[in-house]
């Protein structure tokens, strides 16, 4: 005799059921809308203004690429990504801040976008692209691991009435409990927080690589911060389940970035360019951040397109599927 709860799990259900809820239906229909998105990620200088422990963008040889900062070169580029298809671009490494106007004919181009900062200069305000603000613990941690002062403080100061801004708190062992300091006083000032996780680069095993026991205690703070800051936390009990288990993301979903898919049919394998600073991008290094220890990823951006495009292994059951939408969402 099988319990009702193993009789539900065992279920085959269709996916009119699994969306005959409206409040599911409903979700399905908002996110569906961001399908048509293909990203594609630019590193937009070899420059940076801080130099943190751990960094990827200073690992493996991109570092070396040489920088083109001509605005026709890149206009050119981008014309041809959108011509390719690219709808969302990121821009990334080392500093994007440190050329404003490279980023402003991306935005030109393409306008749906990200910036992954450092935050300590202000992007104008007509590149109106989400700008993900990168927090590595609080001042007194930032200045250890970042080697540069206040920045927490010059962050806020920055981008406190900025509707693009979200601060993106990453979790590494030495930091965990300041999450907590940090999104209070986010809170406090209005502020919304996501969070990511450290990723080992390549060859790194430095006291900022994850174990079993921080991982755990990372589960924890970010269940209890996004049970007590519900409006200014932008996480789901999904995201803490996938990013904070003892397999990456590679082994949990398949990554399907080119570095780690060969396959070029419809999908990131075949759509998906890492641009270095000179224009040229490599497929055996293309992911959302290269020179990552793929076995140890969880990247807040590689979910966003591994797990999210992983719809119809979620499909399963009401419940299964709304913590995607959630995710998702």
């Amino acid at each position: 005799m099988t319990s009702p709860a193993l009789e539900e799990k065992q279920k085959k259900y269709k996916f009119s059921e699994i969306t005959a809820e409206p409040a599911v239906r409903d979700k399905f229909k908002k996110v569906r809308e961001y399908f048509f998105l293909r990203e594609s990620t630019y590193d937009m200088t070899n420059r940076c203004n801080v130099r943190c422990e751990g960094c990827y963008y200073f690992t493996g040889d991109k570092q070396f690429a040489t920088e083109n900062s001509a605005e026709d070169d890149w206009r050119a580029l981008l014309e041809g990504e959108k011509k390719r298809g690219i709808t969302f671009v990121v821009l990334a490494g080392a500093e994007p801040s440190l050329v404003p106007r490279l980023c402003g004919v991306c935005y030109d181009t393409i306008p749906l976008g990200a910036i992954a900062t450092n935050g300590l200069q202000h992007l104008p305000r007509r590149i109106d692209y989400r700008i993900h603000i990168s927090v590595w613990g609080n001042d007194q941690t930032s200045l250890k691991i970042r080697k540069a002062k206040d920045m927490l403080v010059r962050q806020i100061a920055n981008y406190h009435d900025d509707p693009r801004a979200i601060f993106v708190y990453t979790f590494n062992p030495v930091n965990i409990d300041e999450a907590r300091e940090v999104t209070s006083l986010l809170a406090r000032h209005g502020l919304q927080i996501t969070f990511n996780m450290f990723s080992a680069p390549l060859g790194y095993n430095g006291p900022l690589r994850h174990t079993p026991e921080t991982l755990n205690q990372t589960r924890e703070v970010m269940t209890e911060l996004l049970r007590q800051y519900p409006e200014t936390v932008v996480y789901s009990p999904y995201n803490i389940v996938a990013h904070t288990s003892e397999k990456g993301l590679h082994d949990l979903y398949s990554c399907s970035y080119p570095r780690m898919n060969t396959s070029t049919n419809i999908g990131l394998g075949r759509s998906f360019r890492q641009y270095r600073t000179d224009l040229n991008w490599d497929r055996e290094a293309a992911c959302c951040v290269p020179d990552t220890d793929c076995a140890d990823c969880r990247h807040y951006a590689a979910g966003s397109a591994v797990v999210t495009a992983r719809m119809y292994r979620h499909a399963v059951n009401p419940e299964t599927f709304k913590a995607w939408l959630d995710y998702v969402d």
